[in-house]
C-alpha cells in the first residue's frame, strides 16, 4: 500500500471518504463485499492508477512521444478528481501534476506550430524549385528523360506539406504551364515522327519489293549494280521507326543474299571451266615475255601480234587471275611501245634538223665572240674577260647541241 490511504477512512456503514486541502471530508464511494481495510485499497489504487498515468503522460511528452492533446485529456481527469472525487489519495499533488501536464502541453504545442510552420516554409521553397526546374526543362528535346523527371516532380508535389493556398496555387501554375508546354512539344514531335516513319518505311518498302524481284536474277553484272543502286537508295532514306527500320533491313539483307550467294556459286562454278584457258595463256605469256629486252621492232610487234591473236581466242580466264595474266601482256606492250617512241625520238627528221639548225646558230655566236677576243686582245680593252666568258659559255652550249643531235 502506498502513503495515498493515509488520505481516507472507511466506516463501518462501508462508505469510503477522502481528505481535502481545507482539511474537510468527502465521500467517494462505498464498498459492499470485503473488510472496510479492503474497500479503502480500491479507492487507494484507483488514485495511484491514475497518478502513475498522469506522470507516464509527462515522461512521454519529454520524450516527444505523446501529443498535446493525449496531455490535455490526462490534466482534465485529474481536475475532474479534485473537484468531484471517486478515489483515496493527496488531490494537491493531481492539482500539481495537471499544473505540470497543461505546462509541457502548451510548450510541446508551441513547437509543433513552430514545426508546422517551419514545414510549411520548407514545402513552399520546395515547390518554387521544382517550378524553376520545371520551366528550365520546358523547351528540353530529351523526351524520354524530360517526361520521367516531370512525373518524379510532381509525385514529389503531391507528398509536400500543405500550406498557404493562394502561395502554393501560384507555384502551381508556373509548374502545369511548363508541363502543358513540354508536353505540347512532345505530342508534335512524336507526331511529325510518325508521319517520317510512315513515309520511310514506304519507301524501304518499295525497295525491298524490289531487292525481292532481284534476288533470283542471273544477270550477274547488271544486277549487282542494281543492288547497289538500291543500297544507295536506302541509305538516302529518311529513317523510320527502329523495329520497322530494323525489320526491313533483315529481309532486305536476305534478299541480297539470296542473290550474292547463287553469284558466287556461278563464278566459282565458271572459273573452274576457265582453269584451263588460264593454263593455255600462261603459257602465252611466258613465249610474250621472251621477246623483252626489244632488240628489233618490227619483230617484236609481229611476235606480240601473233601471240594476241592466240590470245583472244583462248577465252576468260578466273576473275582471280584476270588482273595478273592481263598485267604481265600489259607490261609486254608497253615495253615494246617504249621502245618504239624511243627509236622514234631518235630517228626524227625533224628533231634531227632543230638541233643542226640551233647548233649553225650557237657556231655564229662562237665565230663572233672569238672575233671580238681577238680584237680586245690587240686593243687592251678593259671587257676582255667578259669577252672570254661568254666566249667559254658558247662553245659549250654549242657542244651540248652537238651531242644531243
Amino acid at each position: 500500500m502506498s502513503n495515498s490511504i493515509e488520505f481516507g477512512r472507511a466506516a463501518e456503514d462501508g462508505t469510503v471518504y477522502v481528505k481535502t486541502a481545507d482539511g474537510s471530508e468527502v465521500a467517494v464511494g462505498q464498498y459492499t463485499i470485503g473488510t472496510p481495510a479492503e474497500g479503502l485499497e480500491f479507492y487507494v489504487t484507483k488514485y495511484d492508477s491514475l497518478l502513475a498515468e498522469a506522470e507516464l503522460t509527462i515522461a512521454r511528452l519529454q520524450g516527444g512521444r505523446a501529443n498535446a492533446d493525449t496531455a490535455k485529456e490526462v490534466a482534465a481527469k485529474l481536475t475532474a478528481q479534485v473537484e468531484s472525487p471517486s478515489c483515496v489519495g493527496d488531490l494537491s499533488v493531481f492539482t500539481a501534476v495537471a499544473a505540470k501536464l497543461l505546462e509541457i502541453a502548451e510548450v510541446k504545442n508551441a513547437e509543433r506550430q513552430a514545426a508546422k510552420a517551419a514545414a510549411r516554409e520548407a514545402a513552399l521553397a520546395r515547390r518554387i524549385a521544382i517550378a524553376d526546374e520545371s520551366e528550365k526543362l520546358a523547351n528540353s528535346t530529351q523526351w524520354k528523360a524530360t517526361q520521367e523527371r516531370f512525373a518524379v516532380l510532381l509525385e514529389e508535389w503531391k507528398g509536400l506539406t500543405r500550406g498557404d493556398r493562394d502561395a502554393e496555387q501560384e507555384q502551381w501554375k508556373r509548374f502545369s504551364a511548363a508541363r502543358q508546354h513540354f508536353d505540347r512539344a512532345r505530342r508534335t514531335h512524336f507526331a511529325e515522327l510518325s508521319k517520317t516513319s510512315a513515309a520511310a518505311k514506304s519507301v524501304k518498302s518499295e525497295i525491298l519489293a524490289e531487292a525481292l524481284a532481284l534476288s533470283t536474277s542471273t544477270e550477274w553484272g547488271p544486277t549487282t549494280a542494281k543492288f547497289r543502286e538500291l543500297m544507295d537508295r536506302w541509305k538516302a532514306a529518311p529513317r523510320g521507326a527502329k523495329k520497322d527500320d530494323d525489320a526491313l533491313w533483315t529481309k532486305f539483307r536476305a534478299a541480297q543474299q539470296v542473290f550474292f550467294d547463287a553469284k558466287t556459286a556461278a563464278m566459282s562454278e565458271r572459273d573452274d571451266e576457265f582453269k584451263g584457258n588460264l593454263e593455255a595463256k600462261l603459257a602465252l605469256l611466258v613465249e610474250a615475255e621472251k621477246i623483252l629486252p626489244v632488240t628489233d621492232i618490227k619483230a617484236a610487234k609481229a611476235a606480240l601480234r601473233a601471240i594476241g591473236d592466240k590470245w583472244s581466242k583462248i577465252g576468260h580466264v578466273p576473275r582471280a587471275d584476270i588482273g595478273k595474266v592481263e598485267g604481265r601482256l600489259r607490261r609486254v606492250e608497253e615495253a615494246i611501245q617504249a621502245a618504239e617512241q624511243e627509236e622514234w625520238r631518235r630517228t626524227d627528221p625533224s628533231r634531227r634538223a632543230f638541233a643542226s639548225e640551233t647548233a649553225s646558230k650557237f657556231q655564229a655566236s662562237v665565230d663572233r665572240l672569238e672575233a671580238e677576243v681577238a680584237e680586245a686582245k690587240k686593243s687592251g680593252a678593259k671587257n676582255l674577260k667578259d669577252l672570254e666568258a661568254q666566249l667559254v659559255n658558247a662553245k659549250a652550249l654549242v657542244e651540248a647541241v652537238n651531242k644531243h643531235a
